[in-house]
């Protein structure tokens, strides 16, 4: 992946949200600020512009000045400790941002010499706290509005994208969906629940919380549940998988990778479909 660095604008009233820590509010058990962090892992160096608050990875913490400056204010200030070529400002309130959108936007930023490349919502819109732009003409253009305008305070974001040669990138449907109001979190948390996603979501989740990187083929252990519990009994099915993860923990010394996963699964299943041809054998 084209090497960068992330700004993630975590400041703000939110005022729609009656003044709530928004990028605290939880959505599928996680923070706003750490699904949009998982987004972005890649990053050579993450500023969050904002309060210090717990995150699951290590960040750089600054804050604009003043602060409830506005979003402009708040990009000066995270751009200060960045050195990448490319700088992938974010907003905190995007709960299904992902790594696809990223690498998008990265790949159009980098074509033809322009100065960047922003999200477009299904409304085409212009998303530019979903975007990607070059360091060089950022820095530019936001020391030339801070002269002009007597700093960056106050002033909105078109006044920088306007001056910018910026590709349009059209995401997924979700991908630039923020969360301004409690409606918004109610539809956010709802859409994770859909049964398409509740197992990723679900996934995740667990993995964040337990702080666990490993990434394995969850289809693989579905099936083993399966087989266990038809083949056995159906309480077989969470404890065989409980121990197919102990097993592969084992035979890595703590650090038993998807190699390791699959192949205590396969015997696992082995052992399971044995154990059913003998039910049914006369």
């Amino acid at each position: 992946m084209t090497a960068y660095d992330a700004i993630v604008l975590a400041g703000g009233a939110a005022k729609r949200l009656g003044g709530a820590d928004k990028p605290a509010v939880r959505v599928g058990g996680r923070a706003l600020l750490d699904r949009v962090l998982a987004a972005c892992t890649d990053a050579a160096t993450t500023v969050v512009v904002g309060g210090r608050r717990p995150t699951t990875r290590a960040v750089t913490w600054t804050h604009e000045e003043p602060q409830g400056g506005g979003p402009l204010a708040a990009l000066g200030a995270g751009v200060r400790h960045t050195s990448a070529e490319r700088v992938l400002v974010l907003s905190a309130d995007l709960p299904f941002l992902g790594e696809s959108t990223v690498e998008a936007l990265l790949a159009a930023a980098g074509d033809g010499g322009r100065d960047g490349a922003l999200c477009v919502d299904q409304d085409d819109r212009d998303q530019p706290l979903v975007a990607v732009y070059r360091a060089e003409p950022l820095r530019r253009e936001l020391a030339l509005l801070a002269t002009e305008h007597g700093g960056l305070a106050g002033l909105p974001l078109r006044l920088l994208t306007h001056e910018l040669d910026l590709a349009r990138v059209e995401a997924g449907p979700l991908a630039s969906f923020d969360c301004d109001t409690w409606e918004d979190i109610a539809t956010a948390r709802a859409r994770i629940r859909e049964h398409g996603t509740v197992l990723d979501e679900w996934i995740t989740a667990v993995k964040n919380e337990l702080g666990i990187e490993l990434d394995v083929d969850t289809g693989v252990l579905l099936d083993l549940a399966r087989d266990a519990a038809h083949g056995v009994a159906r309480p077989a099915a969470p404890l065989t998988t409980f121990l197919v993860g102990y097993a592969a923990a084992k035979a890595g010394d703590g650090g038993g990778g998807p190699e390791a996963v699959a192949e205590a699964a396969r015997k696992a299943a082995a052992l399971a479909l044995r154990w059913a041809d003998e039910a049914e054998t006369p």
